[in-house]
């Protein structure tokens, strides 16, 4: 029995889903998104509710079960809502600024590093070294600051590089000393 695909989707105020098909559609005030689900699953809006059915108890049944709500109830929270990723930049000299639509990072490299962004993504720097990635797909978004974040990976023993916020980094402990053996 999957609890999560039980659940019914409240829609939110201003948020419109249909269903034509094996393709749901959702538009809300922070812009629109479509997805097409698996040929099994049933999804169908009734009375301000969105539900999603699956027609047996099969093992691959189930799973869709859980996983098509939880990707329509993403993309109505994100329509409504949106997401946000923050990433906070550690490092002497690290630092990023916005130019236009492009943010260039200066990561410790011997040139800068610029990152374009993606179409329906927001990539805002409120300060040098913190950036927040916004949008309504949270796939994307997630991408997108994983992306962001590859370019340099905290290091293991002093922490520079780009972490996501409230990441706890294990530091590994240095040399102690490695004379007198």
């Amino acid at each position: 029995m999957s609890r999560i695909g039980r659940k019914p989707i409240p829609i939110p105020a201003g948020v419109d889903v249909t269903v034509e098909g094996r393709t749901v559609s959702v538009r809300g005030p922070k812009g629109r998104l479509s997805m097409s689900v698996h040929a099994d699953m049933a999804v169908r809006v009734e009375g301000g509710n969105v539900l999603v059915e699956r027609p047996s108890e099969q093992k691959l049944h189930k799973a869709l079960h859980g996983l098509t709500r939880s990707l329509v109830n993403n993309m109505v929270v994100g329509v409504s809502e949106g997401f946000s990723k923050t990433l906070e930049i550690a490092g002497i000299g690290y630092k990023a600024q916005k130019s236009g639509s492009k943010v260039v990072l200066s990561l410790g490299l011997s040139h800068p590093v610029e990152v374009e962004e993606p179409a329906g993504i927001s990539i805002e720097v409120p300060a040098p070294n913190r950036l927040v990635v916004r949008g309504c797909d949270k796939q994307l978004v997630g991408e997108t600051a994983a992306k962001i974040r590859a370019l340099r990976v905290p290091d293991a023993y002093q922490g520079k590089g780009i972490k996501y916020e409230g990441q706890v980094l294990r530091l590994k402990e240095g040399k102690t000393g490695g004379k007198g053996k």
